[in-house]
């Protein structure tokens, strides 16, 4: 990794021997790298950075900034906590308030977590430390080492706010203009596409196409399947032709402006749009989503805490091509989940993990990561494929309390994720039972995947593939955080953000 060898060179600097490089950022012109140590460093370790530093600066003229920070106990203590609580929050349920002591020593130190008695698991309690040590490492300078100390547990009872006993929110709708019949359903007025989170009947979606393609049944019939915007979310559908309407619906492209009209239903334990008609149609040329009302975002976390986070191997730290400053200056939360999923009679899938990163001038700032409660088994196919067992969501947090969470987590920040219709329905229904109004601007990956590239079909891995990112898929921080490298990368070619 250029990253890896980039520090080993900055390391031979006597004021620079732990040296971590926490972000390079690009000021007119000049690639500025941003470097902490733990010692006092001289002109002469400056001059020695700022040489080695031009030789990864992609043709940049280059420069260091170096501030010197040397963490405290309660510093250290904090961070171990929250890589607790949002890595390992099954793990954390069992740390009492002062489980967790810190020994400094002249180059980094130890971590010492006490938890109550509890199953002994060493390669699970291995993971733990592993874990919490690599992230002190890339926080902080210096060698971390944990260890496990076990006493007797203590519970305790934890008083949890309650929404109101109800909290309904009506879906909005707009008005639809310029109809041109192709089944001729005649649309009037159209639902928001982010409101679309519960079963309706007979409901019309209308908005921009970002995708079509014809396919076929085994029986050779004609189907099309159609990516759908409206500027408040986005919806995948097939629509099945009849004999009169196969060659207009042909001639749709992307970019046009249709209505179908069709039922949302559960199936399989996931809301599906099935499409009985389409027309031409758009919203009203000055259409702007209306707000509404929602809870308060939450003064604190309740249950799972963020963490910083930096994606210190991305390939690009030292190939930077400019990202538009639109980007630059708004945040984006990148999410996913994994969920009980292929569950049967009509009843939304259960939320077990929420992993999520928050980008911020251009950069990967923050982690959101949790395993979820979930009162029942999880299927086999489920654990086989996710490799999430029930031991593992033993002591999780309730999805109430993960869902306030999240909400506070995602305030002032537009949503981001692959495939936003399947994660946007159960952050929607879950936070709609809170009162929560997930009512941000949305950005599909997937969308932008199908506008950009050309590829055999546009799977998270896919994608991911195509610009040469590994990555554990199917646990959700890791697909969140390959998602956000994806959704940088494709902003970076698209040279600004859709509209």
């Amino acid at each position: 990794m250029k990253s890896q060898a980039y520090l080993q060179e900055i390391r031979r600097a006597a004021g620079l021997p732990r040296a971590v490089l926490k972000k390079i950022s690009v000021e007119g012109g000049e690639a500025v790298f941003h470097l902490v140590t733990d010692v006092n460093y001289t002109q002469d370790d400056i001059a020695y950075a700022a040489e080695v530093s031009s030789r990864y600066a992609a043709g940049l003229k280059a420069s260091v900034r170096i501030m010197k920070s040397v963490p405290g106990e309660e510093g250290i203590r904090k961070a171990v906590r929250e890589v607790l609580a949002s890595r390992f929050p099954a793990f954390a349920a069992f740390v009492g308030e002062n489980g967790v002591d810190v020994v400094l020593g002249s180059a980094g130190g130890t971590f010492i977590i006490t938890v109550s008695e509890m199953d002994r698991n060493k390669e699970k309690e291995d993971e733990v430390l592993d874990a919490v040590a690599a992230s002190l490492g890339r926080m902080f300078c210096g060698n971390w080492v944990g260890e496990l100390r076990f006493s007797e547990k203590h519970e305790e009872e934890i008083w949890r706010e309650l929404p109101p006993d109800e909290f309904v929110l009506a879906p909005r709708f707009f008005d639809v203009v310029d109809y041109s019949p192709i089944d001729g359903g005649e649309p009037s007025r159209a639902i928001y596409l982010a409101d679309l989170t519960k079963e309706e009947q007979g409901v019309t979606v209308c908005g921009t196409i970002g995708y079509i393609a014809e396919r076929a049944t085994k029986s050779g019939k004609p189907y099309f399947t159609v990516t759908l915007s409206d500027g408040t979310g986005s919806i995948r559908l097939s629509y099945f032709t009849k004999v009169k309407t196969l060659e207009k619906v042909r001639e749709l492209r992307q970019g046009d402006h249709v209505c179908f009209k069709g039922d949302n239903e559960l199936f399989n334990g996931s809301l599906s749009f099935r499409s009985t008609t389409v027309d031409r149609g758009r919203p009203p040329e000055d259409f702007v989503p209306e707000e509404r009302p929602s809870r308060p975002v939450p003064a604190q976390y309740r249950a799972v805490f963020p963490v910083p986070e930096e994606d210190l191997v991305q390939g690009d730290l030292f190939t930077v091509a400019p990202l538009p400053e639109s980007f630059k200056k708004e945040s984006f939360v990148v999410f996913d989940l994994e969920t009980t999923g292929l569950s049967k009679g009509g009843v939304m899938d259960r939320i077990i993990e929420v992993g999520a990163v928050k980008i911020t001038d251009g950069h990967i700032s923050e982690r959101f990561s949790t395993f979820v409660a979930c009162p029942t088994r999880l299927p086999p196919e489920i654990v086989e494929l996710t490799g999430i067992t029930d031991e593992m969501l033993v002591g999780a947090p309730p999805v109430e309390d993960v869902i306030a969470d999240f909400y506070k987590f995602t305030a002032g920040s537009s949503l981001v994720a692959h495939n936003m219709q399947f994660d946007y329905k159960l952050i929607a229904y879950y936070g709609g039972k809170e009162g929560y109004t997930f009512a941000q601007k949305q950005y599909d990956t997937l969308l932008l995947a199908q506008e950009l590239l050309r590829l055999k079909n546009y799977k998270l891995n896919t994608v991911a593939d195509h610009f040469g990112f590994e990555f554990n898929h199917h646990r959700a921080y890791d697909d969140a955080f390959v998602t956000a490298k994806l959704f940088i990368e494709l902003i970076r070619m698209r040279k600004e953000l859709p509209r």
